[in-house]
């Protein structure tokens, strides 16, 4: 009898797969441990392996089509044997709706402009938001530009060699502006990614089960940006640049060590009974922007860890996390996160909690602005804090002296070299 091979749960969150494509075909002999199809979850693209010997003797899905966990896939059985699509399986998995928008309709400048290329695409068009958003910003016709994309959408990269080819840039269009005729601006509709679609169902549930209190400090980042400087001159010839970043995890994990409190997570038994669960592990977990979304690779034991074998490993982690290479247990178990946008020119933000975690911290970037010190006005370099926190697991003191904590690491950053 055939072996039905299902869309397996390849991650916590995970609801439906994207079959980005078959690695085999149909009559292909396979043995256990082949790998068969690359599939996109809501935070990375696995590969998915057979267990079993045997011929592939029917694919149920297509490329491109999304797939719920649990139904099948394919069947691996003996060379001849006849199989049927399984019985309660739709006749075709529905499809993926990767984000499409309705193709713009050209507008030509009136003045002398460089050769265009070709439309490649008609109608909708298939395209990332990110894509979407860089296309608009450099003022590149995307119906122009080829993809690289799963199932021919056109990514970031694409877009950017798109733009690197023609020389076009937003300044340069915007210079000419008044060159450019006027017409419609038609609607846009992005459908959901499995990423997008678990970030818009995990932010609502937390922003409705946790009650969030928000706690701020400045901290004097001055120390810390000298050090760094410091370190990183030292270093440079053994390929060694520490970020703000690396600093803000390691003091993370100390301070987590001193407020042990808010390394925990609000808990709930089957009988509804709640209950908080203080980590003994601190597992800082960092939020890294991808082209669908944003995924939170983990640093495990971070307070143990030195500052710079945790800059090797968040470094490692996020160029994993961006090729979407990330395996389930390097992006799960994490005990608190950090969320930095200090680096995209953001002062200060609040941060939805990473559920199950008991708070989040926002970093802001670090601003030169007038300080007082010993009576004296002078130029100082600050730097925003803001803890998140849940109110069922987390009170103001609490909170206020983790903030405190991380505050002290920060303006004595040698601390962390300990």
């Amino acid at each position: 009898m055939a072996n039905i091979i299902d869309m397996p749960k390849l991650s916590d969150t995970m609801t439906v797969g994207t079959l980005i494509k078959w690695l085999k075909k149909e009559g292909d002999i396979i043995k256990s441990g082949d790998m068969l199809a690359e599939v996109e979850t809501d935070k990375a693209t696995m590969e998915l392996e057979s267990f079993f010997d045997g011929t592939l003797l029917k694919l149920f899905a297509q490329a491109g089509t999304q797939v719920a966990v649990g139904a099948p896939l394919c069947a691996v059985g003996k060379a001849g044997e006849i199989v049927a699509v399984p019985t309660g399986t739709p006749a075709a998995p529905v499809k993926a709706v990767a984000p499409v928008v309705s193709a713009p309709k050209p507008v030509e400048p009136v003045v002398t402009a460089a050769p265009q290329p070709p439309v490649l695409h008609e109608g909708r068009l298939k395209i990332s938001p990110l894509a979407k958003k860089l296309a608009t910003e450099l003022g590149v016709d995307a119906t122009r530009v080829e993809s690289s994309g799963p199932g021919g959408r056109i990514v970031r990269a694409d877009i950017l060699a798109a733009q690197k080819n023609t020389g076009t840039s937003a300044h340069s269009l915007n210079k000419a502006s008044s060159f450019f005729a006027s017409g419609p601006v038609e609607d846009k509709v992005i459908a959901l990614t499995n990423m997008r679609a678990t970030i818009a169902r995990r932010t609502q549930e937390s922003k409705v089960q946790a009650p969030h209190i928000y706690l701020e400090v400045e901290a004097d980042a001055g120390p810390l940006m000298e050090l760094r400087s410091q370190l990183n001159a030292a270093l440079e010839k053994d390929g060694v640049k520490l970020s703000v970043n690396d600093f803000i995890l390691k003091a993370c994990g100390n301070a987590l060590r001193k407020v042990p409190m808010v390394n925990s997570s609000y808990e709930v038994d089957s009988a509804g009974q709640g209950s908080i669960r203080v980590h003994g592990a601190v597992n800082v977990s960092f939020a890294v922007a991808i082209e669908d979304g944003l995924i939170t690779p983990v640093v495990r034991d971070t307070s143990g860890k030195s500052l710079f074998a945790i800059s090797t490993e968040a470094k490692s982690l996020a160029k994993l996390a961006r090729d979407k290479k990330l395996q389930p247990a390097q992006y799960t178990g994490g005990t608190f996160c950090v969320s930095n946008m200090g680096m995209l020119g953001i002062d200060r933000f609040c941060a939805i909690i990473n559920q199950p975690n008991a708070a989040i911290l926002a970093v802001g970037a670090t601003v030169k602005k007038a300080v007082v010190e010993n009576d004296q006005i002078v130029v100082g370099q600050r730097m925003a804090l803001t803890l998140s926190c849940d109110h069922r697991v987390l009170d103001g003191a609490i909170g206020a002296n983790f903030l405190s904590a991380l505050k002290e690491f920060i303006e004595k950053p040698s601390l962390l070299l300990l």
